[in-house]
């Protein structure tokens, strides 16, 4: 749409107040701060989503692989020639031997549940969900046969450990006596302290030599399953069909989207949903787009007839009321652009603000899984919320601007 001289001069003389029409450029502000608090809002709430599903993902499939091979019996006693037939597999990039087993361990007197993990040491010292997030302590002193493990940062703060102390870990797997099986109770070294950063599994996670798992729970060379990375998460299915197929009758084959489907669909959904919800902000900001330039072309029906009579073009005037709503909504989406990336930048210490002023805890990692409020923006959302933006601004300023051509200066200029 390229305006001439005297269209740029008349839409830049409309979008400044003049006299008396003070609730009109009011209206119009709020129009340009309507568009920006909801693109911003839309850009803030889908990045932070995308974020959340990210960090989650990321750490999800960091400790547990995009698949894992069990069992019938949650035991894979015969497991090297199918850890061996899984790292065969095209599209398949690592498979470790694994022990998970949920237990218990106290301190003092203290007592939580734990979620007992045994890896082979390598796997251990290269896997960066935890030489990443290592606290306290070294990960290089858990080898085997050292009664060495390393806990997630919330199971040592609930109970009371740092590196160096000691904790007890209780197995109902006992050995069995003529007055019924006793439980196996043994004492670690605490050697190393992560945080992972996801709540679930920084308040549960003890973790040890595949060795010293295999000899405490009395599974002499048996493993638990078997953690399979593969070179796409979203194809997993397709990669793992022949091995599933493979392993029918010898083990059970569950991919990360079995395990985890409640949790991403759920997150799925309300992605939808908040993107839906949000979107009528930018609706009604258009409304008042609408309103204010209706309420412009009333007041200015003067000037629209004398602009015909001195030659103006209908097609004319419907460019300069056209650019009048445009420049509005522009305005408003490159506010709202600037707005919401200087927010997601300092998200965390706005939620910290808003927690002080509030008094109450806006980001409880008990119920958000995460420790930390997550972004991660992605440019094809922003392009399509600035266009959805820029569409609605624009469809708002065409029932005014056919109104504003359609002025007829004889009607008008008659009494005058």
């Amino acid at each position: 749409m390229i305006l001439n001289r005297y269209e740029r001069m008349v839409a830049r003389r409309y979008l400044l107040p003049g006299k008396g029409e003070g609730v009109i450029f009011l209206v119009a502000w709020i129009s340009l701060a309507a568009v920006m608090l909801g693109v911003a809002a839309l850009i803030i709430v889908m990045s932070v989503m995308n974020g959340f599903r990210a960090e989650l993902f990321d750490k999800v499939t960091g400790l547990n692989g995009h698949a894992i091979v069990h069992g019938a019996n949650g035991r894979l006693n015969d497991w090297r020639p199918v850890l061996a037939q899984v790292r065969r597999t095209p599209g398949v990039v690592s498979a470790q031997p694994l022990i998970e087993q949920g237990l218990v361990a106290s301190r003092e007197g203290r007592v939580e549940p734990i979620l007992l993990r045994g890896m082979p040491r390598q796997d251990i010292l290269s896997n960066p969900s935890f030489t990443r997030n290592v606290v306290a302590g070294s990960l290089a002193e858990l080898r085997p046969g050292s009664e060495n493990v390393a806990l997630g940062s919330h199971l040592a703060e609930r109970l009371g450990l740092s590196v160096g102390n000691r904790i007890t870990i209780i197995s109902p797997e006992g050995r069995t006596t003529p007055f019924g099986t006793v439980p196996r109770i043994v004492d670690f070294n605490v050697v190393a302290i992560f945080e992972i950063g996801l709540y679930d599994f920084d308040k549960a996670f003890v973790v040890m030599p595949l060795e010293d798992a295999q000899e405490f729970l009395l599974m002499g060379e048996a493993i638990g399953m078997i953690d399979v990375t593969t070179t796409d998460a979203d194809q997993v299915d397709t990669i793992l069909a022949p091995l599933r197929a493979s392993l029918a009758g010898r083990a059970v084959l569950r991919d990360w989207r079995s395990m985890n489907s409640a949790l991403f669909e759920a997150i799925q959904i309300e992605r939808v949903v908040m993107f839906v919800v949000l979107s009528i902000i930018i609706l009604v900001a258009a409304f008042n787009i609408l309103s204010s330039l209706i309420m412009l072309v009333r007041a200015k029906h003067r000037d629209i007839a004398i602009l015909r009579t001195m030659g103006a073009t209908r097609r004319g005037l419907m460019k300069i009321f056209m650019t009048v709503g445009l420049t509005i909504g522009v305005l408003g989406i490159l506010a709202g652009l600037v707005l919401g990336m200087v927010l997601l930048q300092y998200r965390q210490p706005v939620v910290d603000l808003i927690q002080r002023l509030s008094g109450q805890n806006l980001w409880d990692p008990q119920v958000r899984f995460l420790t930390e409020l997550p972004a991660r923006i992605d440019p094809f959302e922003v392009v399509a919320i600035v266009s959805m933006a820029l569409v609605l601004s624009f469809l708002a300023t065409l029932i005014p601007a056919w109104r504003a051509s359609k002025t007829d200066p004889v009607q008008v200029l008659r009494y005058e």
